[in-house]
């Protein structure tokens, strides 16, 4: 039997309890990047550093902040079916100095692996067992980039049926090299994007990588992605889901 002097200690941590879980959060935002073989290590700079120049511009930062519920941020890069590896892992994004802290962190990383293939169906289920970990937030979503299609192990078909997807969005970023590009576009947009209003963003080669990233930034943030989790229908954008 609980003690009286108990009652008011296990009232006190319940409302703490249900007070943490209730901690406003508008969007748990996962981002990916690619270090397969096809990345050469000029070009993994130019996607590491865009990624950490992209966070810092005054306009994204803007759009992190524009709401009193914060962004929830993380970054793996990824690669072979086994090779995924953590950037940053969950960061609640509430000033500026948290931005640039995480920018920071993700330019001071180095590549875990450069010698393994395309496994983006392994990469995509990773993200989702990722999104488990991440604090409670209105929406998921999985930022996810590269430069080819999957190689090696399952497809995205597989990781969205299979792992946990339900009420996330899985936008691309694909960068282009001029050699197959429609044939890469149609490839995230039929396999890899998911989900209410995803989309996917295109870089013309590496170096237009931060370009990209910022202007894919700025549509994750928009408001229109708030309240995805609690009232919006959910989905897949197409027959990966």
């Amino acid at each position: 039997m609980v003690g009286a002097r108990a009652i008011p200690a296990a009232a006190i941590l319940a409302l703490v309890a249900k007070g943490a879980a209730a901690a406003p959060c508008r969007l748990a935002l996962l981002l990916a990047i690619d270090v397969s073989s096809s990345v050469d290590q000029s070009e993994d700079a130019l996607q590491r550093g865009g990624l950490a120049a992209a966070l810092v511009a005054p306009d994204v930062v803007a759009a992190f902040l524009a709401s009193d519920a914060p962004v929830a941020l993380a970054a793996f890069e990824w690669s072979g079916r086994y090779n995924q590896a953590v950037l940053l892992d969950w960061t609640m994004i509430r000033s500026p100095a948290d931005l640039t802290d995480a920018a920071l962190a993700i330019s001071r990383t180095t590549r875990s692996h450069d010698d393994y293939p395309t496994a983006l169906g392994h990469a995509l289920a990773h993200g989702a067992t990722v999104l488990e970990q991440a604090p409670y937030c209105d929406a998921q979503v999985i930022d996810i980039a590269g430069d080819g299609i999957n190689n090696e192990g399952f497809a995205p078909a597989q990781a969205y049926a299979h792992f946990p997807f339900e009420g996330v969005t899985v936008n691309g970023l694909v960068v282009l090299d001029g050699s197959d590009d429609a044939r890469l576009l149609g490839y995230y947009q039929r396999e890899v994007m998911r989900g209410r209003l995803a989309f996917v963003e295109t870089a013309r080669g590496f170096a237009d990588y931060e370009n990209a990233m910022q202007r894919k930034l700025l549509r994750e943030l928009s408001v229109r992605i708030i309240g995805l989790r609690t009232g919006a229908p959910r989905g897949a954008a197409g027959p990966a889901g």
